[in-house]
């Protein structure tokens, strides 16, 4: 075992296995001392002697066979001894075989994950205790870790050599039209639209004289300009009128036009070929603007900073959030059968998909590893993990000779 380097467990195990070599040992020794001594007496003692005799052929022979399975017995180039050390390789490729048969196939693996309860295991592990709160500050620390590495003139590389590329060339118009017509048909355009109006009436209510600026010049030159002041403020009242009006009415006639403009767009962006052709026209004028991939470095920077900042908060609102969520989820996963189901399947999928693509190559690590060892190394490394065990055969071999000895001695004085 020179070149073996033995962990705390394998100093264990071989200290097992020496002291059961010296029990098996031991054995052999106590039935030559006990035929040595009842050598040549009758009676009695020579059913001890003939059990002594036939317990001695019995240990010597698994002697042989337990020793023959790592090295030459006594050192002896007996054929078909040191079989391990010998033909290591090929035993090597039957384990993996047989690994991979038993073990690492589509079939038994699809079946373990099956009645494994992936999702209900992992919805109670997320569930209870802290390990949400693990989950969430090994996160933080990654991220925190990773973001400051990705310097600006990485970002702007990757913007301005990949992504805006690829955005300018790929047709954006359909899967524009597409979101606004989800947007339209769910109505979450609606509070937008409204905060719209409010911010334009609050506006326009204390900013008159920017009105009468705007509307003073187009008045006739003729006009007197009391006159001029009586318009302006029928114009600003009518239009602060009209702005309450729309909104505070759910269903004034502007909101509804509003809608019908927004769901016509949607349905231009997907169909019309003018407006498409017009819409990717101006994607690409702003996608190659030579600004626009710093601005969107800029904005990378923003965010990258005030996630940072959020994340090292251990307290902050960002990590309760997530931790939550996270608590939020293992209990839908213990109680939404349909969830749970879903995420039993995919894994059972994605675990498949591993051995049956990657199957050869994982089971391969045992044949590649133990055609590195040494012949020796090999067959005192499975000798350190299995010999104190095969040291039974030996101690079995003693005591059930003993007994056939016994037995054939018996029958012989009866026949």
């Amino acid at each position: 075992m020179a070149t073996m380097v033995l962990s705390g467990a394998d100093v264990v195990r071989r200290r097992g296995l020496r002291q059961m070599r010296l029990v098996a040992l031991s054995l052999l020794v106590l039935a030559a001392v006990i035929y040595v001594l009842t050598l040549h007496h009758d009676g009695a003692w020579g059913y001890v002697n003939s059990a002594a005799e036939a317990a001695m052929v019995g240990a010597l022979a698994d002697w042989f066979a337990v020793t023959a399975l790592f090295r030459h017995p006594l050192g002896l180039p007996i054929p078909h001894t040191a079989i391990v050390p010998t033909r290591k390789d090929s035993l090597a490729e039957s384990l993996e075989q047989f690994v991979t048969e038993n073990f690492l196939s589509e079939a038994v693996v699809a079946e373990k994950m099956r009645t494994a309860e992936v999702g209900r295991r992992v919805g109670e592990w997320l569930a209870t205790g802290n390990h949400a709160e693990r989950i969430v500050e090994e996160g933080a620390r990654t991220i925190g870790a990773a973001l400051p590495k990705l310097g600006d003139a990485d970002v702007t590389a990757f913007v301005q050599g990949s992504l805006l590329p690829r955005f300018a060339k790929e047709p954006l118009s359909p899967i524009a039209g597409h979101f606004l017509k989800s947007v339209v048909d769910d109505g979450a355009h609606h509070a937008l639209f409204e905060l719209l109006m409010v911010e334009a009436y609050d506006w326009l209510l204390e900013n008159r004289d920017t009105l009468a600026e705007v509307v003073g010049p187009r008045a006739p030159r003729w006009s007197p300009r009391w006159v001029d002041a009586l318009v302006i403020d029928r114009i600003h009242r009518e239009a602060l009128s009209w702005l309450a009006g729309v909104r505070d009415d759910p269903h004034h006639p502007a909101r509804k036009a509003v809608d019908r403009l927004l769901d016509q767009l949607a349905d231009d962006l997907q169909h019309d070929p003018e407006m498409m052709e017009r819409f990717e026209a101006f994607k690409r004028r702003m996608l190659t603007h030579p600004d626009m991939g710093t601005s969107l470095t800029a904005v990378w920077d923003a965010a990258r900073t005030a996630l940072i900042d959020a994340i090292a908060d251990p307290n902050g609102h960002l990590r309760q959030r997530g931790a939550q969520l996270i608590k939020d989820l293992g209990h839908r996963l213990q109680t939404d059968d349909t969830l749970r189901a879903r995420i039993d399947t995919r894994a059972s999928e994605a675990v498949t998909y591993i051995i049956r693509t990657y199957g050869t190559e994982i089971v391969s690590i045992i044949s590649d590893t133990i055609e590195r060892w040494d012949g020796r190394e090999a067959a005192d490394r499975i000798e350190l993990h299995v010999g104190r065990d095969l040291q039974f055969i030996r101690i079995n071999g003693t005591v059930v000779g003993a007994l056939v000895g016994l037995t054939i001695h018996t029958l012989t004085q009866l026949l």
